[in-house]
Protein backbone atom coordinates (compact mmCIF):
# COMPACT_ATOMS: atom_id res chain seq x y z
CA UNK A 1 0.00 0.00 0.00
CA UNK A 2 2.78 2.60 0.67
CA UNK A 3 4.45 1.83 -2.40
CA UNK A 4 1.03 2.09 -4.57
CA UNK A 5 0.69 5.24 -2.87
CA UNK A 6 3.91 7.22 -3.41
CA UNK A 7 3.34 5.88 -6.78
CA UNK A 8 0.01 7.89 -7.31
CA UNK A 9 1.72 10.87 -5.56
CA UNK A 10 4.39 10.67 -8.22
CA UNK A 11 2.15 10.76 -11.28
CA UNK A 12 -0.19 13.74 -9.20
CA UNK A 13 3.19 15.36 -9.57
CA UNK A 14 4.39 14.80 -13.19
CA UNK A 15 1.51 13.94 -15.16
CA UNK A 16 -1.28 16.26 -16.30
CA UNK A 17 -0.13 19.39 -15.40
CA UNK A 18 -2.29 21.86 -16.42
CA UNK A 19 0.01 24.50 -16.79
CA UNK A 20 -0.30 28.10 -16.10
CA UNK A 21 2.78 31.08 -16.54
CA UNK A 22 3.33 32.44 -13.34
CA UNK A 23 4.89 36.45 -14.16
CA UNK A 24 3.68 38.67 -11.64
CA UNK A 25 4.90 42.21 -11.81
CA UNK A 26 6.54 41.71 -8.85
CA UNK A 27 7.59 38.98 -6.89
CA UNK A 28 4.66 37.63 -4.52
CA UNK A 29 5.06 36.15 -0.63
CA UNK A 30 1.34 33.71 0.35
CA UNK A 31 1.24 32.59 3.78
CA UNK A 32 -1.61 29.60 4.88
CA UNK A 33 -2.11 28.15 8.14
CA UNK A 34 -3.56 24.12 7.59
CA UNK A 35 -6.19 22.52 9.55
CA UNK A 36 -5.98 25.15 11.65
CA UNK A 37 -4.79 24.67 15.47
CA UNK A 38 -6.60 27.85 17.66
CA UNK A 39 -2.84 29.10 17.87
CA UNK A 40 -2.63 29.96 14.45
CA UNK A 41 -5.58 33.05 14.65
CA UNK A 42 -5.11 33.42 18.66
CA UNK A 43 -0.90 33.64 18.14
CA UNK A 44 -0.27 34.71 14.62
CA UNK A 45 -3.69 36.63 14.47
CA UNK A 46 -2.04 39.85 16.27
CA UNK A 47 1.62 39.13 14.35
CA UNK A 48 -0.20 39.43 10.98
CA UNK A 49 -1.61 42.59 12.57
CA UNK A 50 1.31 44.41 13.11
CA UNK A 51 2.88 43.63 9.72
CA UNK A 52 -0.51 44.43 8.13
CA UNK A 53 -0.85 41.55 6.15
CA UNK A 54 -3.25 39.16 5.23
CA UNK A 55 -3.43 35.19 5.42
CA UNK A 56 -5.25 32.51 4.33
CA UNK A 57 -6.70 29.66 6.70
CA UNK A 58 -7.41 26.30 5.21
CA UNK A 59 -10.60 24.76 7.01
CA UNK A 60 -11.73 21.77 7.99
CA UNK A 61 -15.01 21.82 9.42
CA UNK A 62 -15.05 18.79 11.17
CA UNK A 63 -11.87 19.56 13.11
CA UNK A 64 -13.92 22.64 14.27
CA UNK A 65 -13.98 22.77 18.58
CA UNK A 66 -12.14 19.26 18.70
CA UNK A 67 -8.40 18.37 19.13
CA UNK A 68 -5.86 17.37 16.98
CA UNK A 69 -2.04 16.45 17.44
CA UNK A 70 -2.98 17.13 20.46
CA UNK A 71 -3.75 20.75 20.42
CA UNK A 72 -6.86 22.86 20.21
CA UNK A 73 -8.46 23.50 16.96
CA UNK A 74 -10.13 26.41 16.02
CA UNK A 75 -13.49 27.81 17.14
CA UNK A 76 -15.92 29.19 15.30
CA UNK A 77 -16.11 32.22 16.88
CA UNK A 78 -11.91 32.20 15.36
CA UNK A 79 -13.33 31.52 12.19
CA UNK A 80 -15.50 34.29 12.17
CA UNK A 81 -13.18 36.92 13.67
CA UNK A 82 -10.18 36.39 10.98
CA UNK A 83 -13.12 36.19 8.21
CA UNK A 84 -14.20 39.41 9.33
CA UNK A 85 -10.35 40.93 9.47
CA UNK A 86 -9.94 40.48 5.70
CA UNK A 87 -8.22 36.74 5.76
CA UNK A 88 -9.09 34.40 3.12
CA UNK A 89 -10.70 31.31 3.77
CA UNK A 90 -9.89 28.03 2.06
CA UNK A 91 -10.62 24.61 1.64
CA UNK A 92 -8.86 21.45 3.11
CA UNK A 93 -11.63 19.11 3.02
CA UNK A 94 -14.24 18.69 5.67
CA UNK A 95 -12.75 15.81 7.74
CA UNK A 96 -9.08 16.08 6.71
CA UNK A 97 -9.23 12.90 5.05
CA UNK A 98 -5.81 12.41 2.40
CA UNK A 99 -7.62 11.81 -1.18
CA UNK A 100 -5.49 8.81 -1.29
CA UNK A 101 -8.10 7.47 1.03
CA UNK A 102 -11.08 8.82 -1.07
CA UNK A 103 -12.87 8.03 -4.26
CA UNK A 104 -14.57 10.51 -6.57
CA UNK A 105 -17.33 10.37 -4.94
CA UNK A 106 -16.23 10.85 -1.59
CA UNK A 107 -13.96 13.52 -2.27
CA UNK A 108 -17.57 15.53 -3.52
CA UNK A 109 -19.24 14.51 -0.54
CA UNK A 110 -16.42 16.21 1.51
CA UNK A 111 -15.79 19.16 0.06
CA UNK A 112 -19.70 19.53 -0.28
CA UNK A 113 -19.44 19.10 3.35
CA UNK A 114 -17.08 21.19 3.76
CA UNK A 115 -18.54 24.46 1.86
CA UNK A 116 -21.94 24.23 3.56
CA UNK A 117 -20.05 24.18 6.83
CA UNK A 118 -18.25 27.27 6.08
CA UNK A 119 -21.27 28.85 3.93
CA UNK A 120 -23.36 28.25 7.22
CA UNK A 121 -20.95 30.23 9.99
CA UNK A 122 -19.75 32.75 7.22
CA UNK A 123 -23.43 34.32 5.41
CA UNK A 124 -22.74 32.12 2.57
CA UNK A 125 -18.92 33.00 1.91
CA UNK A 126 -17.73 30.84 -1.11
CA UNK A 127 -13.93 29.18 -1.00
CA UNK A 128 -12.09 29.41 -3.87
CA UNK A 129 -8.71 27.78 -3.11
CA UNK A 130 -8.31 24.37 -2.08
CA UNK A 131 -4.85 22.46 0.24
CA UNK A 132 -4.84 18.85 0.12
CA UNK A 133 -4.43 17.24 3.39
CA UNK A 134 -1.31 15.97 4.07
CA UNK A 135 -0.04 17.33 0.61
CA UNK A 136 -0.74 14.09 -0.80
CA UNK A 137 -2.28 14.44 -4.15
CA UNK A 138 -3.56 11.88 -6.62
CA UNK A 139 -4.64 12.20 -10.44
CA UNK A 140 -8.04 12.34 -10.29
CA UNK A 141 -8.30 14.10 -7.00
CA UNK A 142 -6.22 16.64 -8.84
CA UNK A 143 -8.91 16.94 -11.90
CA UNK A 144 -11.55 17.05 -9.58
CA UNK A 145 -10.28 20.40 -7.33
CA UNK A 146 -9.33 21.79 -11.08
CA UNK A 147 -13.06 21.96 -11.91
CA UNK A 148 -13.67 23.05 -8.36
CA UNK A 149 -11.14 25.92 -7.40
CA UNK A 150 -9.14 28.45 -8.78
CA UNK A 151 -5.67 26.23 -7.57
CA UNK A 152 -4.43 23.23 -5.22
CA UNK A 153 -2.06 23.64 -3.18
CA UNK A 154 0.13 20.98 -2.37
CA UNK A 155 3.64 21.00 -0.44
CA UNK A 156 6.40 20.73 -2.51
CA UNK A 157 9.27 23.17 -2.20
CA UNK A 158 10.21 25.51 -4.65
CA UNK A 159 9.11 28.99 -5.43
CA UNK A 160 5.90 29.18 -8.56
CA UNK A 161 7.65 30.77 -11.63
CA UNK A 162 7.49 29.88 -15.07
CA UNK A 163 5.30 27.34 -16.06
CA UNK A 164 3.80 26.07 -13.27
CA UNK A 165 0.78 23.05 -12.35
CA UNK A 166 -2.61 25.01 -11.39
CA UNK A 167 -4.01 21.81 -9.81
CA UNK A 168 -0.75 21.42 -7.67
CA UNK A 169 1.30 24.45 -6.72
CA UNK A 170 4.16 24.53 -4.78
CA UNK A 171 4.56 25.21 -0.80
CA UNK A 172 7.27 25.18 1.53
CA UNK A 173 6.57 24.47 5.46
CA UNK A 174 6.76 26.74 8.01
CA UNK A 175 7.29 23.69 10.27
CA UNK A 176 9.67 23.00 13.27
CA UNK A 177 10.82 20.02 11.70
CA UNK A 178 12.03 21.30 8.42
CA UNK A 179 12.89 25.17 8.73
CA UNK A 180 16.25 24.73 9.81
CA UNK A 181 17.07 23.03 6.44
CA UNK A 182 15.42 26.22 4.25
CA UNK A 183 17.62 29.07 3.47
CA UNK A 184 14.63 31.60 3.98
CA UNK A 185 16.30 34.67 2.86
CA UNK A 186 17.53 32.83 -0.65
CA UNK A 187 13.81 31.46 -1.18
CA UNK A 188 12.49 35.26 -0.71
CA UNK A 189 15.71 36.47 -3.10
CA UNK A 190 14.58 34.13 -5.61
CA UNK A 191 10.87 34.48 -5.69
CA UNK A 192 11.73 38.38 -5.94
CA UNK A 193 14.74 38.31 -8.81
CA UNK A 194 11.94 35.75 -10.62
CA UNK A 195 9.16 37.39 -10.20
CA UNK A 196 7.44 34.49 -8.84
CA UNK A 197 5.12 33.46 -6.40
CA UNK A 198 6.53 31.84 -3.32
CA UNK A 199 3.84 30.22 -1.00
CA UNK A 200 4.02 28.97 2.76
CA UNK A 201 2.36 26.97 4.91
CA UNK A 202 2.15 26.67 8.75
CA UNK A 203 -0.09 25.13 11.36
CA UNK A 204 0.43 25.63 15.13
CA UNK A 205 1.84 28.85 16.54
CA UNK A 206 3.88 28.96 20.11
CA UNK A 207 6.52 28.48 21.68
CA UNK A 208 6.70 24.91 22.19
CA UNK A 209 4.81 24.30 18.76
CA UNK A 210 4.53 20.69 17.09
CA UNK A 211 6.70 19.63 14.85
CA UNK A 212 4.32 20.54 12.00
CA UNK A 213 4.39 24.18 13.90
CA UNK A 214 6.25 27.52 14.08
CA UNK A 215 6.81 30.22 16.77
CA UNK A 216 5.85 33.51 16.84
CA UNK A 217 9.59 34.76 16.08
CA UNK A 218 9.66 32.28 13.07
CA UNK A 219 6.39 33.96 11.62
CA UNK A 220 7.77 36.73 12.72
CA UNK A 221 10.81 36.49 10.92
CA UNK A 222 9.43 35.33 7.51
CA UNK A 223 7.11 38.45 6.77
CA UNK A 224 10.37 40.47 7.93
CA UNK A 225 12.43 38.80 4.90
CA UNK A 226 9.18 38.98 2.86
CA UNK A 227 9.43 42.17 3.28
CA UNK A 228 13.26 42.90 3.24
CA UNK A 229 13.05 41.32 -0.22
CA UNK A 230 10.03 43.62 -1.73
CA UNK A 231 7.68 41.03 -2.34
CA UNK A 232 4.25 42.37 -2.11
CA UNK A 233 2.31 39.73 0.63
CA UNK A 234 -1.28 38.47 0.08
CA UNK A 235 -3.85 35.03 0.65
CA UNK A 236 -3.59 32.84 -1.88
CA UNK A 237 -6.73 33.84 -3.52
CA UNK A 238 -5.81 37.42 -3.63
CA UNK A 239 -2.21 36.39 -5.22
CA UNK A 240 -3.62 34.12 -7.77
CA UNK A 241 -5.30 37.03 -9.31
CA UNK A 242 -1.94 38.75 -10.02
CA UNK A 243 0.65 36.10 -10.09
CA UNK A 244 -0.93 34.63 -13.58
CA UNK A 245 0.64 36.15 -16.85
CA UNK A 246 -1.25 38.66 -19.06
Amino acid sequence: MKQIDQMRRRAARYLDVAAVEIAPAKGVFSLSFDDFPASAWTEAGPILAEHGVKATYYVCGGLAGGRNMDRDQFRVEHLQALHAAGHEVGCHTYGHTSVLRMDAEALRLSLDANAAWVGERLDGYRMTTFAYPFGDATLEAKRYVRGRFALGRGVRDGVNAGREDRGLVKSIGLESRRLPGYDLEGLMAEAAASKGWLTAYGHDVSDRPTDYGCTPDDLDRVLRLAKTAGLEVLPVGAAWGVVQAA
